[in-house]
Formats: C-alpha cells, sequence, structure tokens
C-alpha cells in the first residue's frame, strides 16, 4: 500500500470520530477488510500531524504514540474532501469506460 493510501485511511476513519491507534487500525480493517502494518499506521500518523491534518486531542492524557488519541482536523476535513472529490470522479471515468455505467 502506497503511504498516501494510508494517509486518506487515517483521514477517512477520523473524520468520523477521535480514535487510538489500535482504533485506527480496527475501523480501516472493518472498512477494507485488512490491516495496515504498524510502520505504515505510524508512518501515515506521524505524517499527517507534521502536516497538521490530525492532532491529539486535548486532555486524553495518553502519552505513548499507540495510546493517543487523534482527531482530524479542519484542514484534514478539506484535504480529504479534495483527495474524495478527485478519488469519486477517476472512479466514475474508469466505471463509465469499462461500460459499468451509463455516460
Amino acid at each position: 500500500m502506497h503511504s498516501n493510501d494510508a494517509q486518506m485511511l487515517v483521514l477517512t476513519v477520523l473524520a468520523d470520530r477521535p480514535l487510538h491507534g489500535y482504533a485506527i487500525n480496527a475501523a480501516i480493517e472493518q472498512l477494507t477488510g485488512s490491516r495496515l502494518g504498524p510502520g505504515s499506521l505510524y508512518g501515515a500518523l506521524s505524517r499527517l500531524e507534521a502536516r497538521e491534518l490530525i492532532q491529539p486531542v486535548e486532555g486524553a492524557g495518553e502519552s505513548a504514540e499507540r495510546h493517543r488519541t487523534m482527531q482530524i482536523t479542519g484542514a484534514g476535513r478539506e484535504v480529504l474532501r479534495a483527495e474524495l472529490q478527485q478519488m469519486a470522479r477517476v472512479s466514475a471515468a474508469g466505471l463509465r469506460a469499462l461500460g459499468a455505467t451509463r455516460p
């Protein structure tokens, strides 16, 4: 899985509610049928936090990375919305090209 894919999955599950690392991966598994490896998950979390697209929940009191509760930021929601809209356009074009939908 590409690192951008992992980041999109993390943003998608955090758009619903704040979660900690293990719960993020469980939500991704429920969504996709597979879990991210620890390197992919925590790499995605680090990159998203560095870009200020996610942030720790204030007052959660959890210090270990895997137990920090994270939430999506306003900027993260905007990035997710733009990426999902682009993916929807690509998906629709691909399905049309395959004859799976009407033009």
